[in-house]
């Protein structure tokens, strides 16, 4: 999944169903663009959420989000879910 907020700050999350999800990658500008442009390309979807975003660009690469964005990302999924067919 990959966050995206309007000034190309880009996050993308990968959640294996075991502990938090991960953030994988994240940037602003030519790097936020490309994560985008990977996830099109790999039919990943993408929610435009810049405040989300923004607390997201601020967990390291490789770790767990913060319990405290847990309900956040946790509506993310759900919308990612709905989209890609696998909950109704």
């Amino acid at each position: 999944m990959s966050v995206e907020a309007k000034n190309q700050l880009a996050v993308a999350l990968h959640y294996d169903k075991t502990g938090a999800p991960r953030v994988v990658a994240k940037g602003r500008g030519s790097i936020g663009e490309k994560i985008i442009e990977i996830a099109k390309a790999h039919d990943i979807p993408i929610e435009e959420n810049e405040i989300l975003a923004g607390a997201l660009s601020n967990v390291e690469i490789g770790d767990e989000i913060p319990a405290e964005l847990y309900k956040a990302v946790a509506e993310v999924l759900v919308f990612v879910l709905r989209l890609s067919g696998r909950i109704r």
